[in-house]
C-alpha cells in the first residue's frame, strides 16, 4: 500500500492552516554586520565567533571570495573582480550595516577605497571596513604613532603594506615576518609563536603598538598576554576589524578579556 492511500485512511486531528505569529526585528537588531570572507581562510570566523559571541543583538553574515592560496602581489590583485559579487550573496533582501572585506594584504594592493567601491555597488551608502582599515583606526584610538608591523608574507608585501599605514600617519619602524606566502600553512602557525613574535618586535624602545597583519594568523586568544608582556597595545588583522565593524555599526561595547583596544 502506498504512503497516499495510507495518509487518506488515517484521521487528522488538527489542521490548522493559519496560525498566530508575532515578528520582532529577528537577529542583529543593534547591528548586523556583513563579512567576505577569502576561500583560503581558516581563522576569521573562528575567531569573530570569540570575539563578538558575548555582544547581544549583533549578528554577522558571510560569503566567500575565491583567492589563489599564494600570496602575491599578482593573486591579491585578482581578488578585485569578485569583491562585488560576494557582497551581493549577504544576505541580498536584508538589513546590513556593515559590510568588512576580509583581506587585509588584498586592500592594500588592490586600494583601500576601490575596495569600498566594489562593495558599494552592491550595498550603496553601507559603512565599509577592511582589517589594514580597521588596523590603522585602532592604533589611532590608542594612541600608538610608531608600531611594528608583524606578517606573515613576503617582503614587496609587506613594503606595500608599510607604505599604505605611513600614508595614514602611523610611523612603521620595525617591521618583522615568517616571510611564508603559503594561507594554509600561514593558518597553522600557533598563537604561541606568533605571540613570541609580537613580544620580540614590540619589546624595540622605537614602538608604542603591535600591529599583526594577516586574517588567517590566529592572535585574538593571545592579545592581552602580549601587551601583559610588552606594555603596549596589540591587535591584530580580525581582532581589529571586528571592534572597527561594532564600532562602524553603532555598538560601543566595552569587551573583557580582549585586550586594550575593546577597551577603547
Amino acid at each position: 500500500m502506498n504512503d497516499a492511500v495510507l495518509t487518506r485512511d488515517r484521521p487528522l486531528l488538527v489542521n490548522r492552516k493559519q496560525m498566530q505569529f508575532a515578528l520582532d526585528e529577528g537577529l542583529g537588531p543593534r547591528a548586523r554586520i556583513g563579512l567576505i570572507v577569502l576561500a583560503t581562510d581558516n581563522t576569521m570566523e573562528y575567531e569573530w565567533r570569540r570575539i563578538l559571541g558575548p555582544v547581544d543583538g549583533v549578528a554577522f553574515y558571510e560569503s566567500r571570495l575565491y583567492n589563489s592560496p599564494d600570496i602575491t602581489p599578482e593573486t591579491l590583485a585578482e581578488m578585485e573582480k569578485d569583491i562585488e559579487g560576494a557582497t551581493r550573496l549577504i544576505l541580498p533582501n536584508g538589513r546590513m550595516d556593515v559590510v568588512a572585506f576580509g583581506c587585509t594584504s588584498g586592500t592594500c594592493v588592490i586600494g583601500e577605497e576601490q575596495v569600498f567601491r566594489k562593495i558599494r555597488a552592491a550595498r550603496p551608502g553601507v559603512a565599509c571596513t577592511t582589517p589594514i582599515t580597521a588596523g590603522v583606526a585602532a592604533m589611532k584610538a590608542l594612541g600608538a604613532k610608531r608600531i611594528a608591523l608583524l606578517t606573515p608574507y613576503v617582503d614587496s608585501i609587506n613594503q606595500i603594506m608599510r607604505g599604505f599605514i605611513e600614508e595614514r600617519g602611523v610611523e612603521v619602524p620595525v617591521v618583522g615576518s615568517f616571510n611564508n606566502p603559503d594561507d594554509g600553512q600561514v593558518a597553522r602557525m600557533t598563537p604561541a609563536c606568533v605571540r613570541d613574535a609580537a613580544i620580540e618586535l614590540g619589546k624595540h624602545a622605537a614602538v608604542d603598538g603591535v600591529f599583526v597583519s594577516c586574517t588567517s594568523l590566529r592572535v585574538a586568544e593571545i592579545v592581552e598576554q602580549a601587551e601583559a608582556a610588552i606594555g603596549k597595545p596589540v591587535s591584530s588583522s580580525n581582532h581589529a576589524m571586528a571592534w572597527h565593524a561594532l564600532r562602524l555599526g553603532g555598538v560601543k561595547d566595552h569587551l573583557a578579556g580582549q585586550g586594550r583596544l575593546f577597551r577603547t
